[in-house]
């Protein structure tokens, strides 16, 4: 009998300092993890995507473990493989072929074909808590990098109306040198998922051979993009890389609009006619459709195409202004009163939403929040990087420079750089408005929100606050959460 990892599952294994190893594998295909222990790491490590025996594993695990009867631990080795089985995670048979034809990847032709992960709380072997959690427990709240993402260029070929990054500042390409010395420090830090994207990262000329490259180390893979240059190599590159999804902006079903908004004519037709060809060749897809005074009495119908073609798509309100702290975007943000609209449409039509409302308990919001718990999840497990090399703490902040990759290493920025640390020390008590706020169950703390919207005077240079909070979203909580509770209230009277 073999055994394979399936083709868009990923298995690391994670070290720590003075504590045991644990191991982690995570299903693409349906969103499910595990975590396991040290002994099930060594299982786990002994797995690839080639079929391998059930003998040829155990003598693999068998060096770990000096003294262990053979036949109980090829016993231990085949119990475990059928439990991974069982849940999804690799496929067993007894010819290539065999684990080929059960080897089913993601497909539209599906019933319900998953294209978002909807239920972000993992099923996690021996813990009842979310992954993040177990390994901040298990590491003594050592941060690990799991997530990167990688600006291939910043030219764009749009120039969307609300974009938080300055035109003027799309003029740079990533070395290909550096892309793949960033990959090699990526893999040395065990990191799980790299985003691919730009401005539009598909201007850069070496994109395809990015993809490629970017499957050799065997990373799960998220593109961001527009499609407007899809073409055939890419389709056929997209295909052969374990890609996780690619999402897409589309703003509207009415071209006059959708163009308006990227300020590039028959960008709709392109994109619409991509998105297509993805879905045609069993790509993953993810729609986006932040909604602004353009289109916020047509979003809905970009839902309703998307669910017609068994693509998951989402709308999102929010607006932040660009990293340079200028603030003409936000010209296109709606006003309260049209936010109040949308929150009203959303919540009269996504039964997502009214599930999510529904359990919400805006009485638990007091064991939730309580002030030594983290404020804002930047830095913890994952950080951006533009293409000459800097980094910052997520996509937005840019202006917030934690260190250059050109200077040092991934892992001294992620373990040492002061403006890491900062950001990774503060608590909800750092915001003590924020914890004794009412609407506080309606509100996430986003500081890259604060700071592109609030620039610091006391200091030289153009960074942010990210400790002043930006009163906008704060009544936007605040309309949200009087939406809910008399939408609860309608409820509970029948």
């Amino acid at each position: 009998m073999l055994y394979r990892q399936k083709f868009d599952t990923f298995i690391r294994v994670y070290k720590g300092k003075g504590v045991p190893d644990v191991g982690y594998i995570s299903s693409k295909s349906d969103f499910g993890d595990r975590v396991v222990d040290a002994v099930g790491a060594v299982f786990l490590k002994a797995l690839s995507r080639t079929g391998q025996t059930l003998e040829v594993l155990t003598a693999k695990i068998a060096a770990s473990f000096a003294g262990v009867d053979a036949a109980v631990l090829q016993k231990d080795v085949f119990d475990f493989y059928a439990m991974l089985e069982s849940d999804g995670f690799i496929v067993s048979g007894e010819t290539v072929a065999e684990l080929d034809r059960k080897d089913t990847r993601f497909s539209y032709s599906a019933i319900d074909p998953k294209t978002i992960k909807e239920d972000f709380t993992p099923v996690i072997l021996r813990a009842e808590k979310t992954t993040q959690e177990f390994l901040d427990e298990h590491f003594k709240g050592k941060p690990h990098l799991t997530s990167l993402q990688v600006e291939l260029t910043s030219r764009c070929n749009e120039r969307c109306i609300h974009c938080y990054i300055p035109h003027e500042n799309k003029i740079s390409d990533i070395d290909p040198g550096l892309f793949r010395e960033t990959l090699d420090q990526c893999r040395d830090m065990g990191l799980l998922n790299l985003t691919l994207s730009g401005g539009e990262p598909m201007l850069h000329p070496r994109f395809p051979d990015f993809l490629q490259t970017a499957k050799e180390y065997d990373f799960s893979i998220n593109i961001l993009s527009n499609l407007t240059l899809l073409n055939g190599e890419t389709i056929a590159e997209m295909k052969a890389n374990r890609l996780s999804s690619v999402q897409v902006s589309l703003y509207s079903m009415n071209a006059d609009i959708h163009d308006s908004i990227t300020k590039m004519p028959g960008s709709f037709e392109k994109t619409k006619t991509a998105i297509l060809q993805l879905i045609e060749n069993d790509i993953p897809l993810q729609i986006s459709c932040p909604t602004m005074k353009q289109n916020k009495d047509s979003y809905v119908d970009v839902l309703n195409w998307a669910h017609e073609h068994k693509v998951r798509a989402i709308t999102d309100y929010i607006m932040m202004a660009r990293y340079d702290h200028t603030t003409g975007n936000l010209d296109n943000r709606l006003s309260l009163e049209e936010v109040e609209a949308v929150i009203n449409d959303i919540i009269g039509h996504d039964i997502d939403y009214q599930v999510e409302m529904a359990n919400a308990g805006i009485e638990q919001a007091d064991k939730r929040d309580m002030g030594d718990d983290i404020a804002c999840g930047v830095c913890i497990n994952s950080l951006c990087m533009v293409a000459n090399g800097n980094l910052y703490p997520c996509a937005g902040w840019q202006d917030y420079v934690v260190g250059n990759i050109k200077e040092q290493t991934l892992q001294e920025i992620w373990d040492n750089s002061p403006k890491v640390q900062y950001l990774r020390g503060l608590r909800k008590k750092d915001f003590p408005k924020c914890l004794s706020c009412a609407d506080r169950s309606f509100c996430a703390m986003c500081m890259v929100r604060n700071a592109n919207e609030n620039r610091d005077l006391s200091r030289v240079g153009t960074i942010g606050d990210p400790l002043k909070i930006n009163e906008h979203f704060c009544k936007v909580a605040a309309l949200n959460r009087k939406i809910v509770l008399d939408w609860k209230e309608k409820l509970h009277h029948g």
